[in-house]
């Protein structure tokens, strides 16, 4: 019985020559990611184990991003508890304010993460590595501690759902719109415990924006982990970044899967997320009512990069933000920032009245720089819209594209770029 991608890197990382869905393994690990919320709890973890050494200072990242700068006490007292870690153990890979980004942003960047790696993160988006063909998934801290301790995590291997993209997306259609529209068919557990593989014809008409996009969000459809082929866009986006080898796995032809869909990129229109869960979609034109905003933010892991600050910008050049609406743009890393800047997209956004913040998941998961008060609502390019995920339980947060967050943010409500004449 053939393999999926997903389940032949699991294999290569057990030392196993095949897996099957199902299986337990014990897997070797060529990163562990920790950020400021979830990493003190694995340092207490490891402190209880006693465990006074890690696998190895290379192969950790310790990403400070979801309070910072420091928005309280609380949160300082956390950066310094892993602070302190990171110095004591000389983790090579541990940023900071100055050098720091939204991890899932950054580790790419950075060359941290390739195709054929098995990453754990203690975070839920750590899946948005399979866009460049690895197998990464989120884990609790518990895990998190152990695989900084060892090097190795437990998985049962992930049965498999294929998603076979063809045609190209027209011009204000996005990653964010694919996975919304993918989210909104299957609900947000129809791929639970379950490798999301993207191939197709399609994929070549995807930037490696789009894809990390779509893998950062399978976790909303409840998926183990979100994983791409790895073609020439894939092996150039990995050469540019990264001096690491990689391994490319393909499928088998005859891979089992438990499901099979066909998505035709060129049908697809602007989609929106309404609360409070990322399955509740309309389509742009299925909206007949008036949705007023208070808030539009444009950034996180998942559309916080260079490409949607470039979509956002084209947008808002040239246009006001409306009166009374407050738009937050983030730049998910300093690199993206400082292109950003030298582009002139920074001149475009706070001309138009929107302000631009250090990176920081901040608002996405209600931590700061963007609050909502009760019966406000944002529209956000961010990955979640639980209750009270923004702020007050009586708050609204409707996902977007950066396209449909930037118009949205000039007409104060729910709109698409064509009404603005675009």
């Amino acid at each position: 019985m053939g393999m999926t991608m997903t389940q032949k890197i699991l294999a290569a990382h057990a030392g196993l020559p095949s897996v099957e869905a199902g299986q337990l393994i014990e897997a070797d690990l060529d990163l562990v990611l920790g950020n400021d919320i979830t990493s003190p709890v694995a340092i207490h973890e490891m402190d209880k184990f006693k465990s006074d050494k890690v696998f190895d200072k290379d192969k950790i990242a310790l990403v400070m991003d979801h309070f910072i700068p420091n928005k309280d006490i609380k949160s300082a007292e956390h950066c310094k508890c892993v602070r302190e870690f990171a110095c004591r153990h000389d983790i090579t890979n541990y940023f900071d304010v100055g050098e720091m980004g939204i991890e899932h942003a950054l580790l790419p960047e950075k060359g941290l993460t390739v195709a054929g790696d098995a990453i754990i993160g203690a975070d839920s988006h750590t899946c948005t590595y399979g866009a460049l063909g690895a197998f990464s998934t989120g884990v609790g801290s518990t895990d998190m501690a152990a695989g900084m301790a060892t090097g190795k995590a437990w998985f049962k291997v992930p049965s498999a759902i294929k998603f076979n993209l063809v045609g190209k997306p027209s011009k204000w259609v996005s990653g964010k719109d694919v996975i919304l529209h993918i989210i909104g068919m299957i609900g947000v557990d129809g791929a639970l415990y379950k490798s999301m593989e993207f191939t197709g014809e399609g994929v070549k008409n995807l930037s490696m924006d789009d894809r990390f996009t779509i893998a950062n969000m399978a976790i909303e459809a409840g998926g183990k982990n979100g994983i791409f082929p790895v073609d020439e866009l894939t092996e150039a986006y990995m050469k540019e970044h990264s001096t690491r080898p990689y391994k490319i796995y393909e499928a088998d032809p005859d891979a089992v899967y438990d499901a099979e869909y066909t998505i035709d990129l060129s049908a697809l229109k602007p989609t929106v997320a309404f609360p409070h869960l990322p399955e509740n979609t309309k389509t742009i034109d299925e909206i007949t009512e008036e949705v007023k905003i208070d808030q539009s933010v444009i950034g996180s892991c998942t559309n916080g990069r260079i490409e949607d600050l470039r979509c956002a910008a084209e947008i808002l050049k040239g246009r006001k933000v409306k009166k009374g609406v407050r738009c937050i743009v983030i730049p998910a890393t300093q690199k993206i920032y400082l292109q950003a800047m030298r582009e002139g997209l920074l001149e475009i956004f706070i001309e138009a009245g929107a302000v631009v913040s250090t990176p920081t998941c901040g608002p996405c998961l209600g931590g700061y720089m963007g609050i909502l008060a009760a019966g406000e609502r944002c529209i956000s390019t961010t990955n979640r819209n639980f209750v009270g995920r923004m702020g007050h339980v009586d708050s609204e947060v409707y996902l977007a594209s950066p396209a449909v967050a930037a118009a949205s943010a000039v007409t104060g409500k729910i709109s698409a770029p064509e009404e603005l004449g675009l």
